[in-house]
């Protein structure tokens, strides 16, 4: 089976030397030494290593199950459930007014790493409530925030998203669901969604749905579509739980991997429901918990990748096949183990580059969520921005390297005993929920760029322009420095293009859509090597901390800047050769 241990070192390092909390000014992060951090990491690795990572494997070999009515969940994890609900982990960033404890949106995302990795289905549940907290906490009046919030972060209760319909998924304005309102108040939510994660579970006395559907009077398309409250269980007015609403479970799917969280099918048949934010105005109210989503997904592709690395690094140290080409090193032995040959070894740092550069990318952008939270616009616009990024990018290249993890096993990789299966199969699906990637680079290409002008885009080359010139007087950094400008350059050139062809021809921009938004991704771990390369060499010359760790750290970003971000210069050709070579055939010669 496989195993797991969070890298509280490397998250510590990003937290203290590489981001600076307790320097960054943003509010609630003086608190944020590194002996609370750690005792904070250390209890959390605990809780993934020892309650969390022994049932991934029996997540995905029992799955969920319906029975009469109701979904039961793999063997263990209620009783997890019930440990991660009482130890106050899923309410690490919740107010403090509805019995969170009030930390950062960091803190809750670095310890969320952990919980990912170590059982991505598991964590799902606790993380769709920490969505449907954020947008009744964000749309909700004063009586729905006091009704809902508390349990939901005490996860006595668990939230979910109801989007598709079996007849569309990205494109909303075409649902069917319709919401009827009713002398109360209330509505009546008549319809079905598909693919709920964690739609209903036996771990939770409720579980309160979050649905899009259409309200009388709203039009056709997204501006007709309204979000409501929609509970299993009716709440009474004293708080208890009442009778059933007309909400059931029509199936529990089969899936290609997250077998340990239920996805289902969500019947509504004339169910109560109310009002969440402004009539008409439900994608507003939605898109707070869709971006959340999209940000934990983007956590998904590298925390899952991390996983795997583990398990193939270790593997590549134990297993012994081959000889080394310039000489054994186990000469004791019949062979030398996998780790010595040059293709192993480019495997693993490419996994273990793009894990770390994503790590610290996501840490960076909770810091920017942090900030827009205290009404920092600019931080707010970033982040906008660095969505798609984030979900695509890091979801593409996790499922990738999850992949190369199972490919260092060879055949044993390919047998369900291993476990490494279950990685490449659980981060396959991140590349599809919340925003299939091809949309993500749509998203990034059509609307992102351009938005309030293209000043947040132009903020980001002037923030990777600003860290090259930060490391002018240090020859050591022209390794990362030299490639990081021809990668933004490149970037550039890829936005003119854009602009240039674009308004001639649509499709050269969406043609290169993909390759552009992988092309910022590489720019972005770019980034994130410089900047934690700069902290390395910071350390090392104060002679302070594991100088290993240290000098590790610079021949990974090293290798991540001579051999992973020269791929941009790929994509920009890509980019440049316009539609044509996209849009050549006809439909019916497909």
């Amino acid at each position: 089976m496989p195993s797991y241990t969070a890298p509280v070192k490397d998250m510590q390092f990003l937290l203290h030397d590489v981001l600076q909390v307790g320097a960054s000014g943003i509010t609630g992060y003086g608190d944020l030494d590194r002996a609370f951090t750690g005792a904070v990491l250390e209890e959390a690795a605990k809780v993934a290593e020892e309650i969390l990572a022994p049932l991934n494997a029996v997540g995905d070999r029992e799955g969920c199950r319906l029975e009469n009515g109701v979904v039961r969940t793999p063997a263990g994890f209620k009783a997890a459930f019930r440990t991660l609900s009482e130890g106050g982990w899923m309410a690490l960033d919740a107010a403090a007014e509805y019995g969170g404890q009030g930390l950062p949106y960091l803190m809750h995302t670095v310890v969320n790493e952990a919980f990912v990795s170590a059982n991505m289905a598991f964590n799902m549940y606790q993380g769709l409530t920490h969505g449907a907290y954020s947008a009744i906490l964000a749309h909700g009046t004063g009586e729905q925030k006091r009704q809902w919030l508390p349990k939901l972060v005490s996860c006595e209760w668990t939230g979910t998203m109801n989007l598709t319909e079996p007849h569309c998924g990205t494109d909303l304005g075409l649902l069917r669901t319709r919401a009827e309102p009713q002398a109360d108040g209330s509505y009546r939510i008549t319809g079905q969604k598909i693919f709920i994660s964690a739609g209903d579970h036996d771990m939770a006395e409720n579980v309160v749905h979050l649905v899009l559907a259409k309200a009388p009077g709203g039009g056709e398309g997204t501006k007709g579509i309204s979000l409501f409250i929609v509970p299993k269980l009716l709440v009474n007015p004293d708080g208890s739980l009442g009778e059933r609403n007309a909400v059931s479970v029509g199936k529990v799917e089969e899936k290609m991997g997250i077998h340990g969280n239920a996805t289902c099918v969500m019947n509504y048949d004339g169910a109560t429901g109310w009002l969440l934010g402004d009539l008409h105005k439900g994608m507003k109210a939605m898109f707070t918990m869709m971006n959340e989503a999209r940000l934990g997904v983007a956590l998904q592709g590298y925390a899952v990748a991390e996983a795997a690395y583990q398990n193939a690094a270790l593997y590549a140290k134990e297993r012994l096949q081959g000889r080394d080409v310039t000489g054994a090193k186990n000469p004791e032995g019949p062979a030398d183990p996998l780790i010595v040959h040059p293709d192993i070894r480019r495997s693993l740092m490419e996994q273990k580059s793009f894990v770390e550069g994503a790590r610290a990318l996501t840490y960076w952008g909770a810091t920017l969520i942090d900030r827009a939270h205290h009404g920092d616009a600019e931080a707010d616009g970033l982040v906008g921005l660095l969505t798609p990024v984030l979900k695509g990018f890091q979801t593409d290249k996790g499922f990738e390297m999850a992949v190369q993890a199972q490919q260092v096993f060879g055949g044993h990789g390919y047998i369900e005993e291993q476990g490494m299966s279950q990685f490449a199969r659980d981060a396959r699906i991140a590349m599809i929920y919340e925003g299939a990637n091809g949309v993500q680079a749509l998203d990034l290409v059509g609307r992102k760029l351009s938005a309030d002008g293209g000043r947040h885009v132009m903020a980001f080359f002037a923030m990777v322009k600003a860290e090259c010139k930060a490391h002018d007087g240090d020859p050591r950094m022209a390794a990362f420095t030299e490639p990081l400008k021809a990668a933004s350059k490149a970037l550039q050139q890829a936005g003119m293009f854009f602009i240039a062809e674009g308004m001639k021809d649509p499709n050269a921009a969406l043609a290169g859509s993909h390759d552009f938004l992988h092309m910022m991704g590489h720019v972005c771990l770019g980034l994130m090597w410089t900047r934690m390369a700069g902290a390395a060499y910071a350390a090392l010359d104060a002679g302070t901390g594991d100088r290993a760790f240290h000098e590790a750290k610079v021949a990974t970003g090293r290798f991540y800047m001579a051999r992973q971000l020269p791929a941009c210069a790929m994509h920009l050709a890509r980019i440049e050769s316009g539609a044509d070579p996209v849009m050549a055939l006809a439909a019916e010669a497909f």
